[in-house]
């Protein structure tokens, strides 16, 4: 079994995108990929706009020998839409969702059940554009699918973060082949639930990729009790797994080494270990967003890209910035 993060924050962007091969088959996981257009006031740097082309060029490339392609929920860092946006999602109206879904079989989260109104509505949609392209639409909520020795398990819908989270459902996955076992838990943040915990250590992952808690948002978006609850069955994850990939929304944190401590104890004294995409790639992490707004005073942009922050959002979403 080989796994190949593709796009990921440790990497500079939104995004759990992911590559899974096995003899029988070639998976993309989540194949979507995006930038907060605001963050401490500021829009992407130019060097989160130099990440995000990279990373789509990974995934172009990527796809050319993919036969399945999976979709957890309708947020756009976890499925490519089919619109003109150059501020948040790199993507050409079309050309960029079709690339990727084209010819290939899709294994979907339901749009139509345990689902809010905003993904019900993006779920409606891709299956009228990018999803049109498909060579098959699944809906994958709670079913098992069989490639050869290759098998993969999608959970019932969990909650995207806390119990009756607004932000609704997603679906994890697992894919276990000749006895290895990966497990890929998108937008669980943490997980905050104590029954998506539970799912997670039944599956017996040997390697996990696992969206951790949105520290950075405890105390506004989120509730400080509930991040800290996600901490704690975070460390109980560490310790049943033998390797947890930690990524997506805790990596927003610019301060995340120093919350992550005792998760790291806990999985060195379990003989586990904990990594972000690029750590386990063997590169560099590449924490943008996060540092956005140092990157603005250490990096000026150029009088150019000074000039395209100043038009509205949403012509700078139909204007490529100058990078």
């Amino acid at each position: 079994m080989r796994v190949v993060p593709l796009a990921a924050e440790s990497l500079g962007v939104r995004s759990m995108c992911t590559l899974l091969e096995t003899s029988d088959v070639r998976v993309l996981l989540d194949a979507g990929v995006s930038l907060c257009p605001n963050r401490f006031g500021l829009p992407p740097h130019p060097k989160e706009f130099r990440a995000i082309d990279e990373c789509r060029r990974r995934i172009a490339e990527a796809v050319e020998g993919v036969d399945v392609v999976t979709l957890s929920h309708y947020h756009f860092d976890h499925h490519t839409p089919s619109f003109e946006d150059w501020l948040t999602q790199w993507t050409e109206e079309t050309q960029t969702a079709r690339q990727i879904y084209e010819g290939k079989v899709v294994l979907l989260k339901n749009p139509r059940e345990m689902v809010n109104y905003s993904q019900r509505h993006r779920g409606w949609m891709f299956q009228r554009t990018g999803g049109s392209y498909a060579k098959s639409l699944e809906v994958a909520d709670g079913k098992c699918f069989r490639f050869g020795e290759t098998e993969i398990r999608f959970s019932e819908p969990v909650f995207h973060g806390p119990e009756n989270s607004f932000l609704g459902w997603v679906l994890m996955t697992t894919i276990e082949c000749e006895g290895d076992v990966f497990m890929f838990a998108p937008d669980v943040q943490g997980p905050m639930s104590s029954r998506t915990l539970q799912m997670i250590i039944g599956q017996k992952p040997r390697l996990l990729m696992l969206g951790g808690p949105p520290s950075y948002l405890a105390g506004f978006n989120a509730d400080a009790g509930q991040v800290r609850a996600a901490f704690g069955n975070l460390q109980k994850v560490v310790e049943k797994v033998s390797m947890t990939i930690l990524e997506h929304h805790f990596l927003r944190d610019e301060n995340w080494r120093e919350k992550i401590v005792d998760v790291l104890y806990r999985a060195y004294a379990s003989d586990n270990k904990v990594l972000t995409a690029a750590e386990f790639l063997g590169l560099q992490n590449n924490f943008l967003e996060a540092s956005r707004k140092r990157l603005f005073a250490e990096d000026p942009p150029d009088e150019e890209f000074r000039k395209w922050m100043k038009v509205s959002e949403e012509a700078r979403k139909r204007l490529k910035p100058p990078i």
